[in-house]
């Protein structure tokens, strides 16, 4: 295409845009409350799958050993430990820090507990490469010499992997949906501006117009419908988004764990609907000259 006449289609896209005033509307509104849902949703699955992998990343294995272990023996024991190939860190605790941690959760009346009466063992605690791997490491410690147990959570720890994998599904899966559902809400409003175009459509075949010259100003009015539509899901989102990470992010303080910091976060979040926007304007305009007109 030659750059006149793709100049040319860009000018008729956006006359056109003004020309159907109230049909633009309609299309730049059924683009915003869609885009605004996607990147709501966006924003929430991604913190959600960030919160989440640090959480999975805390999920450790406690391996107790067995007492009157000499030290010869836990150094055996931990040597076996990081044969395993899915172990990462191994970090060493003893049973006076064991009752320390104790104290600090659930009281000072377990200080009776110190000394010679302490009935804890001394662990190893054990992080995995990959959090998956979790359960793995404590079945594969639960065979060794020297150990008393090993703990990861159980079935605390398999409902957490499990959410997070739901979490990631359902996610893009809602997405997807809301996504074909915007392309067929602008296809339709777009159909009703090509269908009251018909003449006009019809005088330019009979000069000659081939069918992608007539079908590259509606692409185009669809694109731009597109990226209209997402200003102000863009201007809600970030302001939305700062400040509930000011919000969230004095609670999840005292955790540990953070939400996606807004700088780089809105600019791909921005970028994403911009470019989201543009593609389903376009692929709407594109059906709907397919479908209804067969041009």
């Amino acid at each position: 295409m030659k750059i006149s006449t793709f100049k040319r289609h860009m000018i008729e896209s956006l006359k056109s845009l003004k020309r159907n005033g109230w049909m633009s509307i309609a299309a730049f509104s059924a683009v915003t409350v869609t885009l605004l849902l996607v990147g709501i949703l966006l924003s929430i699955l991604m913190n959600v799958n960030k919160v989440a992998s640090d959480i999975e990343n805390d999920v450790q294995v406690r391996v107790l050993i067995n007492r009157g272990t000499t030290k010869k023996q836990e150094q055996k024991l931990k040597e076996n430990l990081e044969d395993l190939n899915y172990v990462g860190k191994i970090k060493f605790s003893s049973k006076a820090q064991e009752l320390k941690n104790v104290i600090g959760s659930y009281g000072k009346e377990f200080k009776l507990f110190g000394g010679d009466d302490n009935p804890l063992n001394d662990v190893f605690v054990v992080s995995a490469k990959k959090p998956e791997q979790t359960v793995k490491i404590a079945k594969a410690a639960q065979k060794m010499k020297y150990v008393y147990d090993a703990k990861y959570g159980g079935a605390s720890a398999k409902k957490l992997f499990s959410i997070v994998d739901n979490i990631q599904k359902w996610g893009i899966g809602i997405s997807l949906l809301l996504l074909f559902v915007a392309v067929f809400l602008i296809s339709n409003t777009i159909r009703i501006t090509i269908l009251s175009r018909k003449n006009e459509i019809a005088i330019m075949r009979l000069v000659g117009a081939t069918n992608g010259f007539i079908r590259w100003p509606f692409i185009l009015e669809g694109a731009w419908t597109g990226l209209f539509g997402a200003i102000i899901p863009i201007v809600v989102v970030n302001f939305g988004y700062m400040w509930l990470y000011k919000v969230i992010s004095a609670s999840l303080a005292s955790t540990g764990y953070h939400l996606l910091s807004p700088g780089v976060f809105l600019v791909q979040i921005d970028s994403l609907l911009i470019f989201i926007g543009i593609v389903i304007g376009a692929i709407g305009s594109g059906v709907s000259m397919r479908r209804f007109l067969r041009i």
